[in-house]
C-alpha cells in the first residue's frame, strides 16, 4: 500500500510538471474538475477551504492556473466581491490528453473483475478514504501522539 501511495505522488509530481504546474496548482486543479463536474461552481475561498490553503495561496495558484490556460475567474454579478473560479473550455481536452492513457489502463484492469467483486473494490476504497480523511484530522489535530522512542524499544525486545 506504501508503494502504491508512494507511486501516486511521484505520479502526481511528473504530472504536474508536464502541465506545467506545481502539485499544490494540480490538487486544486482537481478540487476544480471534481466541482465542475458536480455541477458546482466554486469561489476561491471554497478552493482555500477544500485545499486547505490560505486565501492568500489559493490567490497564487490561481494567477498559475489561469497563466496556464486552466481556469477563468468570473466575478459574481451580485457581489463584485465574490469571484468565481471556472474551467476554461480547452481544459477538460488537455486534462483527458495526460490522463487519458492512466484511465485507460484502470478501465482495462476493472474489465478483469465482476460486478461483485467491483462493489467490494468501492466499498473498501469509499472507507479506506474516510479512515485516511479521519487519521489525517487527528494527526493535523496532534490527537495521535507519535509513541516515544522507549515504547517502541520495550516492544521490540
Amino acid at each position: 500500500m506504501d508503494r502504491m501511495i508512494a507511486t501516486a505522488q511521484f505520479g502526481q509530481q511528473d504530472i504536474a510538471r508536464r502541465m506545467g504546474l506545481n502539485v499544490t496548482d494540480l490538487t486544486c486543479l482537481g478540487f476544480l474538475i471534481e466541482a465542475s463536474t458536480a455541477g458546482e461552481s466554486l469561489v476561491a475561498g471554497d478552493l482555500a477551504e477544500r485545499a486547505r490553503l490560505t486565501t492568500g495561496a489559493v490567490t497564487g495558484v490561481l494567477n498559475r492556473l489561469e497563466k496556464a490556460g486552466y481556469i477563468r475567474r468570473t466575478a459574481d454579478p451580485s457581489d463584485r466581491r465574490r469571484v468565481y473560479v471556472v474551467m476554461e473550455e480547452t481544459a477538460q481536452g488537455r486534462i483527458v490528453e495526460i490522463y487519458g492513457p492512466v484511465y485507460q489502463r484502470l478501465a482495462a484492469l476493472f474489465g478483469d473483475y465482476g460486478p461483485e467483486e467491483i462493489a467490494v473494490l468501492t466499498d473498501w476504497f469509499t472507507r479506506a478514504r474516510s479512515m485516511f480523511d479521519e487519521a489525517l484530522h487527528e494527526i493535523r489535530e496532534g490527537a495521535s501522539a507519535s509513541p516515544s522512542p522507549d515504547a517502541s524499544r520495550s516492544r521490540q525486545g
